[in-house]
């Protein structure tokens, strides 16, 4: 009887800790507990620099950034939708650039063309 009630006292514990959000090795290991918190990180830094992005083409009023979409992930920068001149395209392109943290530009936008052209 003993040793069931002890077996159930680590399965109780052992579930509290994955409800907690906590992996067995995590429990046991600090190291895997940070990495556990990386991705959370990375989040936050890649929201960051998408607002930056953001940032740089509001302080440009050649930039119409209205359509325009930013994917940040881990440095990489994401342009996509649209905008009113051809000039835009490279110009949005260049900002992005130039925004810290920004290791590379893969540049998708297009110009958005009116109904009947």
């Amino acid at each position: 009887m003993k040793r069931i009630s002890a077996a159930l006292i680590v399965l109780a514990s052992i579930g509290a800790s994955l409800q907690a959000g906590e992996t067995m090795a995590a429990a046991s290991d600090p190291a895997m507990a940070s990495a556990a918190s990386a991705p959370v990180a990375t989040k936050k830094e890649n929201r960051a620099l998408r607002n930056g992005v953001y940032a740089a083409f509001a302080k440009d009023k050649r930039i119409d950034a209205g359509n325009i979409g930013v994917r940040a992930t881990n440095g990489a920068v994401t342009l996509t939708g649209t905008v009113t001149e051809p000039a835009q395209i490279d110009k949005a392109g260049a900002l992005a650039k130039g925004v810290p943290g920004v290791t590379s530009v893969t540049n998708k936008l297009t110009v958005q063309r009116n109904f009947g052209q």
